[in-house]
């Protein structure tokens, strides 16, 4: 017989945030420890993966002691344990994937490997209690952006993909340009607010023969040669009007392609995911347009936007009733697809 309540610990470790979770039937998360390395890495503009996967090592086994703690739980209560295992930084997801191993084959729970983009997607469980699928779903991270119908719980037919840079990866590109640093995403958000966003005709680029698919080096490359332009003339540049401008090319596109896809598929809801999800200027058109057009609009808090193992711990639980499971030879997948 099944026992009522599934207890899932999670980790996730597939670029810069060490993060482990203990989650409650998919939608009760009792811990969410997040070690981040943020400042590890602003010195050097971006994240450095060999840097990312020794600072893995060093605080995984605090952060699930830590997790296991803060929900009164022992490895004994748990029904499973779940770890990101792709796409991410290959030496950092080795270090979860190790762990997880580690911890299954020691206490014999069964291991459920995610992957990082449905992660980000089933967050929205977390806190939107009533959402279930059929809706579509804009994930916009610092290396995907993704627009996606989520048919069931894990089944997705995505309906468009970046062509080149991802929405976040743009932003961290830009805001080193402006002098801004890293992260970039924050930080642009936050100039932007002082700047005008129709300062700068900055493009919005479609891609002709795929309605649904995101392309921003254009608008990147944009950004640099304005940026050239203003110091071989000698015009002093707005920092805040570059931000906001630049900000506004990139919300116009997603906010346009999501109700696009919302129209055409007869959904009437619609959730956001990923770090980028957490940009004040893309919720606040988000918001507008759902609202004018009688759609239902679900996001996650900040803190489950960026990466979190308490997402890994939702996604691992449908897998789990689902019946997945995996074995010892479950390995790291970097460029892993949806």
């Amino acid at each position: 017989m099944e026992k009522e309540d599934v207890l899932i610990l999670a980790v996730e470790s597939s670029c810069d945030e060490t993060a482990a979770a203990v989650v409650k039937n998919g939608r009760e998360v009792l811990s969410n420890i997040i070690s981040s390395q943020i400042e590890l890495h602003t010195v050097y503009g971006g994240v450095v993966p060999e840097i990312a996967s020794r600072k893995h090592i060093e605080k995984i086994n605090q952060v699930i002691a830590e997790a296991l703690k803060e929900a009164e739980m022992t490895l004994q209560d748990m029904d499973a344990v779940a770890v990101t295992y792709g796409p991410g930084l290959v030496g950092a997801l080795l270090v979860g994937v190790s762990t997880a191993k580690a911890i299954s084959f020691a206490s014999g729970i069964p291991l459920i490997g995610v992957h990082h983009i449905e992660g980000h997607i089933n967050a929205n469980y977390i806190e939107n209690k009533g959402l279930e699928p059929p809706y579509i779903c804009l994930v916009v991270s610092g290396g995907h952006s993704h627009l996606v119908i989520v048919r069931d719980y894990g089944e997705y037919e995505i309906l468009g993909r970046t062509r080149d840079d991802a929405a976040g990866e743009a932003f961290d590109k830009v805001a080193r340009a402006i002098g801004l640093g890293y992260p970039g995403g924050p930080k642009i958000d936050k100039v932007a607010r002082e700047g005008s966003a129709d300062a700068i005709p900055f493009p919005r680029a479609k891609v002709v023969d795929a309605v649904y698919d995101f392309s921003f080096s254009g608008l990147k490359s944009a950004v640099l040669n304005y940026l050239n332009s203003c110091e071989m003339k000698g015009i002093p540049v707005c920092q805040a009007d570059v931000a906001a401008s630049f900000q506004k090319a990139v919300v116009d596109v997603l906010v346009e392609h999501s109700m696009h896809a919302v129209k055409e598929y007869g959904l009437k809801k619609f959730a956001i995911a990923g770090g980028v999800a957490s940009n004040s200027a893309l919720r606040e058109a988000l918001v507008r347009e759902c609202g004018a057009q009688g759609i239902e609009f679900f996001c996650p808090s900040p803190i489950f936007c960026t990466d979190n193992a308490a997402m890994i711990g939702t996604a691992a639980y449908y897998e789990y009733r689902k019946g997945v499971r995996h074995g010892y030879d479950l390995n790291a997948v970097p460029n892993l697809a949806l």
